[in-house]
């Protein structure tokens, strides 16, 4: 696995920071339409001590977002929207097929499908060991950053 960007890239050119961080890698970037990044599970993830403690997985919900992560890294690569913030502005069609346990390396696919100014549709989906585990659809919005 040939690594693209690593965690201090990928850290400059998204906002989110720990405990909402969920990128250790990117793989594959293609035509500014499809990225690939990895997260690395391990039984130190603070999610995994209070969600199911006795048999832990990662919530479904911290799998869309770190799609939504992956995503937002490939949109704010693009020339079209350097500077500029990735929001989601819906979520559908999401389905979870199988649990996501510490030691698995989390596969993060996003596609963009369509773009129409600062709104864009795109198909996401997760792999572990090759296999489907989570896959959806979003709607993005690009803004700009907000103050912190």
């Amino acid at each position: 696995m040939e690594v693209i960007m690593n965690v201090e890239e990928i850290m400059a050119a998204i906002p989110n920071r720990f405990p909402i961080y969920y990128l250790d890698a990117v793989t594959e970037f293609e035509d500014e339409k499809h990225i690939t990044a990895v997260k690395n599970l391990t039984m130190n993830e603070d999610f995994f001590q209070g969600y199911f403690p006795n048999d832990p997985m990662m919530p479904g919900t911290l799998i869309v977002e770190a799609l939504a992560q992956a995503g937002s890294l490939l949109i704010l690569k693009s020339e079209a929207f350097k500077g500029k913030t990735a929001y989601i502005g819906g979520i559908n069609q999401a389905v979870f097929h199988q649990f996501v346990r510490p030691g698995d390396q989390l596969f993060l696919n996003f596609d963009i499908q369509k773009i129409k100014g600062s709104v864009g549709t795109a198909k996401a989906w997760a792999t572990v060991e090759g296999q489907n585990v989570t896959e959806c659809e979003f709607t993005f919005i690009v803004g700009d950053k907000t103050q912190q």
